[in-house]
């Protein structure tokens, strides 16, 4: 057997420097700026950081993601559910076709794994 290899690393993700990457798509109420890095990407998988600014948002998953919050806080509330507190040190998993809304109450910046 191979050993493993590490392939991508990020020191410092929580104050790591983001780039620009515009306004979020699926706000609904006014423009959330949102910053990221991607670390790594393979085919359809990808993983890396990614902070957006307060506000509400609707989302509908195209595919699977985790996520592992650093910093910051929301209200998650998926169609037809009840609505979930999370903040820093939280782990979330939206599966594929997972519907409902983001509140992001305080600046959110989480690491994420998308496949």
């Amino acid at each position: 057997m191979t050993p493993a290899v590490l392939t991508a690393l990020l020191p410092g993700a929580a104050d790591a420097e983001l780039e620009d990457w515009g306004s979020l798509d699926e706000a609904t109420a006014h423009p959330m700026a949102v910053h990221g890095v991607e670390i790594w990407v393979d085919g359809a998988t990808s993983a890396g950081i990614w902070q957006c600014s307060p506000g509400p948002s609707f989302f509908r998953q195209a595919e699977n993601e985790v996520i592992y919050v650093l910093s910051g806080r929301m209200t998650v509330t998926p169609d037809g559910g009840d609505p979930r507190d999370i903040g820093a040190g939280d782990v979330a998993v939206f599966p594929l076709g997972w519907a409902g809304s983001w509140d992001i109450h305080e600046t959110l910046r989480k690491v994420y794994v998308v496949f």
